[in-house]
């Protein structure tokens, strides 16, 4: 099952490129009623057909030539990490977020020696940014906020290091969540603040990834979760919202930490979720009728990963395809060829700039779609192949790992007065 037609092989995509401008009502037609949503895929995807037929010409259309420019995205990276471009002062209530994204981005490119050299400035910088409830701002002296702790949780996590972890005060970090929660089970995403599926997600990855998660943390947050998958599948911010790739996965994830996914839709969320694929382009969107954007490549590919692991555990016989429901080696052809900025870096689609956001979810999605139930699938060049990621935190699985060892040997225990 797959929602792109004709991308199975590297041939039938490119051979796609013969299609000009005039040719493209064969595969888009608005009937008759354009909308500034249509005019625009016409033009991202003539950008995009552009992008396959310079690919086409340089590589000759061998797609075993297709390369992943790593070292040139280490040192736009490790650049970005200690000098980030003037543009970016629009992000200083994200710094923790932009730490993840590029340490991140580092450990899946498999250069662990960039973060060693790194890490106790790392760790240094997010100390500065927790506050003495337990949650972490986005930045120093900045309110806490819990998407910004999830970032600086992952980025810590990331490190795979003892220093690292033993920054984390888990005590305050658990009463700084509980101090978020709400009585319906869901989580505000700071103090005052608005309450949707993020919060719930941010709330679990960090409380599962620290082993502080309780019964009592989480009480009527599945039910909460499931009152938001709508009638196409897919999951909105809040209950009776539009369906999106990023909220679907918040939700999805949290479930499935909760041991609760298989209360929710499963089959209907894999079918919205594989119809994000765009036909022409490769790579998803996040809702219905919206363009291609890369960082979708994580955050469908992953749903997805989640939903088929789930699903596989109830018919064990789909082991036997060692493939992902989606288009493995379109996705990886779109990120390749259509998302590599020239001076380093991933971007959304052709005609952007790079950022250090669609480089981390890019490069997650790419390693997602590298492997199925053990199998890889590796487009172009076998360099090209990444370090395995964990769907539902977004992390390595080796820092997932490592975590999971550090944290067993110091259990996590409420003292009387937290509990009363």
């Amino acid at each position: 099952m797959s929602s792109v037609n004709n991308c199975d092989q590297w041939k039938s995509n490119v051979d796609s490129l013969r299609f000009c401008q005039a040719d493209f009502p064969l595969f888009h037609n608005s009937y008759g009623f354009p909308t500034k949503t249509s005019i625009e895929e016409e033009k991202v995807q003539i950008k995009i057909l552009k992008s396959y037929r310079l690919a086409r010409s340089k590589y000759a259309a061998k797609i075993d030539s297709l390369e992943l420019n790593r070292s040139l995205h280490l040192r736009w990276l490790i650049e970005g990490l200690f000098n980030p471009d003037v543009g970016y002062q629009s992000l200083d209530a994200a710094q923790p977020w932009m730490v993840y994204w590029i340490v991140h981005s580092i450990s899946l490119l498999g250069d662990e020696s960039l973060l060693d050299e790194s890490r106790n400035d790392i760790v240094t910088f997010l100390n500065r940014c927790c506050r003495l409830d337990g949650g972490y701002g986005g930045g120093p002296d900045q309110i806490p906020h819990l998407a910004t702790t999830y970032g600086a949780i992952s980025a810590l996590l990331t490190l795979s290091h003892e220093d690292a972890l033993a920054s984390i005060d888990r005590l305050a970090l658990y009463k700084y969540l509980m101090k978020m929660r709400q009585p319906d089970g869901s989580f505000v995403m700071h103090e005052d603040g608005e309450s949707d599926v993020r919060g719930i997600y941010c709330a679990a990855a960090v409380a599962y990834m620290t082993g502080i998660n309780t019964n009592e943390l989480f009480e009527g947050s599945a039910e909460w979760l499931l009152k938001c998958q709508t009638y196409e599948g897919g999951f909105g911010a809040m209950p009776d919202e539009e369906a999106h790739g990023g909220y679907s996965f918040c939700a999805l994830a949290a479930l499935t930490l909760f041991g609760q996914a298989h209360r929710c839709d499963l089959k209907s969320l894999l079918r919205w979720t594989v119809m994000k694929q765009k036909p022409i382009e490769g790579g998803f969107c996040g809702r219905t009728n919206k363009l291609v954007d890369g960082c979708y490549s994580f955050w469908q590919a992953g749903a997805i990963a989640i939903i088929e692991s789930h699903l596989s555990k109830q018919n064990p016989h789909l082991l036997n395809f060692r493939k992902w429901t989606f288009n493995q080696q379109a996705l990886q052809e779109y990120l390749l060829v259509c998302c590599q900025a020239n001076r380093g870096g991933l971007i959304d689609k052709p005609g952007r700039i790079p950022d250090f956001y669609h480089t981390c979810y890019d490069l997650s999605g790419l390693s997602v779609s590298q492997f199925a139930f053990g199998a890889d699938m590796v487009v172009g060049s076998q360099s090209n192949k990444l370090i395995p990621v964990h769907p539902v935190y977004n992390l390595t699985m080796k820092s997932i790992t490592f975590a999971n060892e550090y944290f067993k040997d110091y259990p996590f225990s409420l003292p009387t007065d937290v509990q009363n």
